[in-house]
């Protein structure tokens, strides 16, 4: 037990690094890119003790040069996850006992490492196997994930604080237990942040992970286990695993042991999965846990009285940084009339000014899209909007794939408020506008709301007090982060708690106490110091 009631570092969000021409930073990101690009990284498996190299290896290219490889990845069979399965419920024995002050400086110093000696590293893996511009990797692999490690220690301790009253002659206290079992994180492409957050968060509460990173991220999700394992994870802790995705979560799903999931990724998976333990409920010792982020189809809406050069910009960043490949990104936009072509005119400006290329070329706003299936996908409803009567291509529209995945930022027009580019997820630089009547406010929001499954972020635009306050009533439920004059993305930890409900997940707000509560089991425990040494109460004379 702890000799003390200990109070963590103050979490402060961590200083986004410009990486202007002439800075330091900007030279050390692009010698270990380099490092990176040229080298051949050889990634097995973590579990328990062991780095486990099957022979069953995957290429890891960049998506903006894919005919270059950069490493390969080993694949698990299916007794790799079972062992990491038996390695995890072992390594849980000390680490569950462990007092939470030494949990919490593990994980500070994580974050400590990240921001000083591995930044570079972060950052380097991020843009070359993720495709982020500096800026983008810089807000995500460094300050994002060194956000989520510093905020959680901090919210762990604000739990653990959480004490119930106690009368007279009665102490009540509550042990806030790890989960019985372990955890399975499966984490996504788009955020290193993310990625590392998914199995830390647990962990950091006493449980132990099967962790399964995208086939797309790990490059850089390797990174992250030097972290950890530098910054003192005991071994088992966090055992890391790549291959058939069907296959490793059949197996963990039918362990009398799987306690939780803390998942990201596409709304469909998420459902399997969750139908999957319903149909082994019986198998489990516990409840477990289902926590999930999943899809979006995100808006921005403007009032006629908005300002148009304030809502392009919007759209240029929330639809096209990261080439739309965030969750929250702006995917569908509903202008009035009066101000429709003056908005549509600014983001053409915008997009004509933007740079595509390589990463490592720090001029580019713009990089490639994951992979191919993700390029072909996005190609088809380009082709559809300009084969359809009730669209149009009025920006970009341009595609090429044969050096790396590029998809020119894109907005289509369309007549058709449940136009199919305005209900379905696309995942990339592609954004649908349709423009309502400016006397059709109120009609527009309800479009808003009904067009989509998802409830993930959403933006509205204007200067009438009123009309904010009617869309904010009236989109109550169509986004879990809602924005009033900003874009729909760029949620930071500590300040805008982040998930959705509707399709776009269970709303467990990563960055906040209320994600770190699922991943314990309270104890209540009642002492009394005298006892009652007769069952009669007075009522009996």
């Amino acid at each position: 037990m702890g000799k003390g009631f200990f109070h963590v570092p103050v979490a402060v969000n961590e200083p986004v690094k410009s990486y202007a021409p002439g800075n330091p930073e900007r030279e050390e990101v692009l010698n270990q890119y380099k490092a990176y690009f040229n080298g051949s990284e050889d990634i097995p498996l973590y579990i328990g003790s062991e780095e486990i190299r099957t022979g069953n290896t995957r290429s890891i290219t960049p998506p903006h040069d894919h005919q270059h490889v950069i490493g390969q990845y080993h694949l698990a069979e299916k007794s790799h996850i079972e062992k990491a399965i038996a390695d995890a419920l072992e390594a849980r024995k000390k680490w569950a006992a462990l007092t939470w002050e030494q949990r919490a400086a593990v994980f500070l110093r994580a974050a400590d490492l990240i921001a000083g000696p591995y930044r570079a590293k972060m950052n380097a893996a991020t843009m070359i196997g993720q495709s982020k511009n500096i800026h983008q990797a810089e807000i995500d692999s460094a300050c994002e994930i060194i956000d989520f490690l510093r905020f959680n220690v901090e919210y762990m301790s604000q739990i653990y604080n959480d004490q119930p009253e106690s009368s007279e002659g009665i102490w009540n206290r509550v042990e806030y237990r790890p989960l019985e079992g372990f955890v399975y994180a499966i984490t996504p492409f788009n955020f290193t942040a993310i990625a590392g957050n998914l199995p830390a968060s647990a962990a950091m509460m006493g449980n132990v992970v099967v962790w399964k990173p995208s086939d797309s991220q790990i490059f850089s999700a390797k990174v992250i286990v030097d972290v950890f394992k530098e910054a003192g994870v005991p071994d088992g802790v966090i055992n890391v695993v790549y291959g058939d995705p069907v296959m490793i979560t059949d197996t963990v799903l039918a362990s009398p042991d799987f306690t939780g999931i803390h998942f990201t990724g596409s709304t469909n998976v998420f459902k399997s999965i969750w139908a999957k333990i319903g149909s082994n409920i019986h198998t489990y010792k516990t409840y477990p846990r289902i926590v999930g982020e999943t899809g979006g189809k995100d808006f921005i809406i403007a009032h006629p009285n908005s300002r148009p050069k304030q809502v392009a910009t919007a759209i240029s960043r929330g639809a096209f940084e990261f080439q739309g490949q965030k969750c929250s990104a702006a995917s569908r936009v509903y202008l009035p009339k009066s101000i429709a072509q003056e908005v549509l005119d600014f983001v053409k400006a915008d997009v004509e000014s933007f740079k595509m290329g390589s990463p490592e070329d720090m001029n580019n706003f713009i990089t490639a899209v994951i992979h191919e299936g993700s390029f072909d996908k996005l190609a088809s409803y380009i082709d559809q909007a300009k084969a359809d009567q009730d669209a149009e291509i009025v920006i970009g529209g341009n595609y090429d794939k044969s050096k790396g995945y590029f998809i020119q930022p894109t907005v289509i027009l369309t007549t058709n408020p449940k136009y199919k580019t305005m209900t379905t997820e696309l995942f990339g630089p592609v954004v649908t506008v349709y423009i309502y009547e400016d006397e059709k406010w109120a009609e527009a929001l309800q479009l808003v709301d009904t067009t989509s499954e998802y409830g993930l972020t959403g933006a509205v635009f204007s200067n009438d007090r009123y009309a904010v306050d009617e869309a904010t009533k009236a989109l109550e439920n169509s986004a879990g982060n809602f924005y009033i004059n900003d874009k729909p993305t760029g949620a930071v930890v500590g300040q805008q708690p982040f998930g959705g409900a509707r399709a776009s997940g269970t709303n467990d707000k990563a960055g906040s106490m209320l994600n770190l509560l699922r991943w314990v089991s309270p104890r209540l425990i009642k002492e009394t110091f005298v006892s009652p040494e007769d069952y009669r109460y007075p009522f009996l004379g």
